[in-house]
């Protein structure tokens, strides 16, 4: 099952996307946007201040379920919204959109979402996209990494410290580097073939992106 999450950014950094998804969830203002082109989400989750009553009417009448939450909580709506994603489709790859290209508290908030203890066992389902990046998250192992035929730079974030990173097949290479602190090693690029990236801890946001 493919899930669509709708975080309330500015829906003209969001990427093009088909009927591919099984699932379309809204988050707070996301819904009155998909509403806009003509989407109804399935779920609509979020304490909603970010609309008026006109809008949010909008929505409630329009959504057949929808979730509200306090303004003041601990968690943001689009944490709610992944929780409650996997905790109904823990098998779904998610795909979260309008999650970047706004504020920068909400982009650090969405981009350390992989960090979560509660999301470590999704790792490999989330994605995160807009127009011109992609983001997805891998723990301590080894992988290969395919090129997106969209994107042309892959960078690799620690999200958190990492041991021993070998990165192969990519313009600018490691071998068993360790990394302190949360890095970004932006602006590598695929060689042909798949990239080889190996780390004994951590974790690491890989995101392939292009110039828009």
């Amino acid at each position: 099952m493919k899930i669509l999450l709708v975080a309330g950014g500015d829906p003209n950094h969001w990427p093009a996307f088909s009927n591919e998804f099984d699932k379309v969830i809204g988050i707070d203002r996301g819904n009155l946007f998909l509403l806009r082109r003509g989407i109804i989400p399935d779920l609509a989750i979020g304490d909603f201040d970010s609309l008026n009553e006109e809008e949010k009417k909008e929505v409630f009448d329009s959504v057949a379920e929808v979730m509200t939450s306090p303004a003041e909580k601990d968690d943001t709506d689009t944490q709610l919204a992944l929780q409650t994603a996997f905790e109904r489709f823990p098998e779904a790859e998610i795909t979260l959109i309008g999650a970047t290209g706004g504020r920068l508290d909400h982009l650090l908030a969405n981009l350390w979402l992989g960090a979560e203890p509660r999301f470590q066992p999704f790792l490999s389902q989330i994605e995160i996209a807009d127009e011109g990046n992609v983001v997805n998250y891998i723990s301590s192992g080894r992988y290969q990494i395919a090129k997106n035929p969209m994107m042309k730079y892959v960078a690799f974030c620690c999200i958190v410290p990492v041991k021993k990173l070998t990165l192969k097949n990519v313009k600018y290479e490691l071998s068993n580097v360790d990394f302190a602190q949360p890095t970004s090693l932006a602006s590598n690029e695929f060689l042909d073939g798949d990239a080889e990236v190996s780390f004994e801890e951590g974790l690491i946001a890989v995101i392939q992106s292009r110039d828009v």
